[in-house]
């Protein structure tokens, strides 16, 4: 059966966008086996693909690099559910609202606006909101635009209402501390819920939020989770609470949560977070806040394994690629290939400058680039510098390799607790064979760190980067790689403010000297999960010491900060990528809040060294595991060996001396999971040779961002 497109009528209503990802065949399969019926595959397209409009050749392509002109895509049909209660709350069914792209929806139009330079950024145009529907706008500029005396700036003055920015030149007041700034930036960035607005390019939201500021003004996906961390250190379970709604929202009404709260996001999504957020919110709420946001939890994971089960050895479709061995991983992907909203004459310019390749080839790659969170890197880059060799989509990233292994334990957790026994076992059987293969693909034992796998040539590719942490942030590494990793850090990535994005300088802002607070946090986090906790420290210490003293000559905290400098700019230093430093700013006030409360003498002592930023002491949060937390209220018991055996609340097993706990499986050398899910990872199916059982794992308690040093 071909590709089900449904038509743009469709999705005109966001209170109507019902159309969700239906589950993979093993898991209807599984839950079929819980209420004791029959199984019925039933699979269809993303909302997103299907709404946007995806480029013909969204199709699965060869993985030796010719793409296959017999393959098809997995069968799939539509399949309606119901809303949730956030979304129907939205009541915008009097609100039209068109969401396909503006570059889209006006064609020509836009390309026209987009060619006049109207703006220094151009997503102050893209965000723009016509006075009229695109296709009644687009009749207009038609009969004019002939006229000799026709002028496009003044055609866009007339017709389109620029976005509101909110100022963030905050400047501190007398006597405030760096806390203070920060409490005071928080109502800022908060955004009250959205009030449809007719043609508007915004997604709206039931829920307050938090944007990361300047010019990014909604809610982003991925840098969502690391501003939540201020918001759980500060107390604001509400807003906290409101904006995982939010996103669930998000997955209600689009099967998936995009990059950003705009229409012309809506073909990508980010690094996929959301399950972490569940754990955040779990830490206070307890239990419940799995169950409670369990459907969303599976809507995501369909998501982004969607076609997995028809996926043939050498093929890729949308985000995975399954290798010739068998083996199945992730990529990161749009459902377009035109010239991004947000970036549009630049991108133009970006394809005119790769002229041995097709445009659209090149737009899908800047396409799947910012979908990575890392807009851009050396890491997307095969000549390591120039952004028109960009080859995102031929590469299988770390994070989201790794971070879907994270989902697939809380779904396994999640199911536990909901008796679906079955479902969890399931889950629990896929972490334990992707954390396999994690250690096997993306690790390099000559050069000691996870790289990115460049699954078309069968190899590592050679820009070391921070992501490196990323398996033992969520405790995927075995303990001699975490020591390696350690050591790589230490020697290339560690500069007196922290640690650098990548070893390459290529002018991409994801590049040295620039270092970021999510990476940061990731890394600090992963190197005290294995027992590194010296080097940790000494990354925090150096990354508030360049944060902290900033703010000093500046008065605010910034998106990224040049690590390398041995001095501090009030600027932050170099900037790079396609637009200017950007003041606020949600993950590093996050973060920073967090690091402080951890590392109070540290804390102390840079605080001495900058008195205009001094504060009142800390206190330090205790430790959390969000799979045995218990709510403010009293929650149902979670089992007394939470699910899974990577990522658990756990108490059994044998303390070791770096503070970590070796599960009991673990311990005896057992074989784990008695066979693998059909056409999933198992890499027995393979035919290669397989690793030793996961017999060198380190977890204890699931990790979290509030475990201490």
């Amino acid at each position: 059966m071909t590709r089900h497109r449904l038509s743009f009528s469709h999705f005109l209503l966001l209170g109507a966008s019902l159309v969700v990802l239906g589950a993979s065949s093993d898991v209807a399969m599984a839950q079929a086996a819980e209420q004791g019926q029959p199984a019925v595959q039933d699979r269809q397209a993303s909302p997103a693909a299907a709404s946007l409009g995806a480029a013909p050749n969204a199709r699965p392509d060869s993985a030796d690099g010719a793409a296959s002109a017999q393959a098809t895509g997995p069968a799939t049909g539509p399949r309606e559910t119901v809303a949730s209660e956030a979304a129907q709350s939205l009541h915008v069914a009097s609100v039209p609202q068109d969401l396909r792209s503006p570059s889209i929806a006006m064609g020509g139009l836009f390309a026209a606006i987009g060619g006049a330079h109207l703006a220094p950024d151009f997503k102050t145009i893209a965000d723009s909101r016509p006075d009229e529907a695109p296709a009644k706008l687009l009749q207009d500029w038609e009969a004019q635009r002939r006229h000799p005396d026709f002028s496009i700036k003044a055609f866009y003055a007339q017709h389109f209402s620029p976005p509101l920015r909110r100022d963030v030149s905050y400047r501190r007041k007398a006597d405030e501390n760096i806390y203070d700034y920060i409490q005071g930036m928080w109502g800022v960035l908060t955004r009250q819920p959205d009030k449809p607005m007719a043609y508007s390019s915004l997604l709206p939201l039931p829920y307050a939020y938090v944007v990361p500021g300047g010019r990014f003004s909604e809610l982003y996906y991925w840098d969502t989770y690391f501003t939540m961390i201020g918001l759980y250190e500060t107390g604001q379970w509400d807003l906290l609470r409101g904006m995982i709604k939010d996103m669930a929202s998000l997955i209600d009404r689009y099967g998936h949560i995009p990059n950003g709260t705009r229409t012309y996001y809506l073909s990508r999504s980010e690094p996929p977070f959301f399950s972490l957020m569940v754990d955040l919110l779990a830490q206070h709420d307890g239990q419940g806040a799995y169950r409670d946001f369990l459907p969303e939890l599976q809507k995501e994971y369909d998501y982004w394994m969607e076609g997995a089960d028809t996926l043939k050895p050498g093929q890729a479709y949308r985000h995975l690629v399954r290798l010739s061995d068998g083996t199945l991983l992730l990529r990161h992907w749009d459902d377009l290939d035109t010239p991004r909203d947000e970036s549009y004459p630049e991108d133009v310019a970006t394809a005119a400058r790769a002229s041995t390749r097709a445009p659209s080839e090149v737009y899908r790659d800047l396409r799947a680039g910012s979908e990575t969170g890392w807009d851009f890197s050396s890491r997307w880059l095969a000549d390591g510098r120039t952004l028109a060799t960009i080859h995102t989509t031929d590469l299988a990233p770390i994070e989201v390799n790794c971070l879907i292994v994270h989902l697939e334990q809380t779904l396994e957790h999640g199911y536990a607790l909901t008796g679906q026994h079955k479902l969890a076992r399931l889950y629990g059987q896929r972490a334990d064979e992707r954390t396999a293969i994690v250690r096997r693909i993306f690790w390099n034992d000559e050069k000691g760190a996870f790289y990115d796998y460049d699954w078309r040539k069968g190899q590592s590719t050679e820009v070391l980067s921070a992501a490196t942490a990323m398996p033992l942030f969520l405790r995927l590494a075995s303990q001699d790689q975490a020591m390696a990793v350690a050591d790589t850090i230490k020697t290339r990535l560690l500069r007196p403010g922290g640690i650098m994005a990548t070893d390459h300088e290529s002018g991409q802002q994801w590049d040295a000297p620039n270092g970021w607070a999510p990476e940061e946090w990731m890394a600090i986090k992963g190197l005290n999960n294995y027992g590194a906790s010296d080097l940790g420290e000494t990354i925090a210490r150096r990354w508030m010491a360049r944060v902290i003293g900033t703010y000093e000559k500046s008065g605010v905290l910034l998106e990224k900060y040049d690590v390398e400098s041995p001095g501090i700019s009030a600027t932050g230093g170099k900037g790079g990528g396609e637009y200017p430093m950007q003041i606020g700013f949600g993950w590093t006030n996050g973060t920073l809040l967090g690091l402080m409360r951890r590392y109070p003498g540290d804390t102390e002592q840079i605080l001495k060294h900058n008195p205009l930023a001094s504060q009142a002491p800390i206190d330090v949060l205790p430790p959390s595991d969000p799979y045995s937390a218990v709510g403010p209220q009293v929650s149902p018991a979670a089992p007394a060996k939470p699910a899974g055996d990577v990522e658990t609340g756990g108490a059994s097993g044998t303390s070791s001396k770096s503070g970590t706990t070796i599960p009991d499986k673990a311990a005896k050398g057992e074989a784990g999971p008695e066979k693998a899910a059909p056409g999933k990872t198992a890499s027995e199916t393979s035919g290669t040779p397989q690793e030793a059982p996961l017999n060198q794992r380190v977890p204890t308690a699931k990790m979290t961002a509030y475990q201490p040093s």
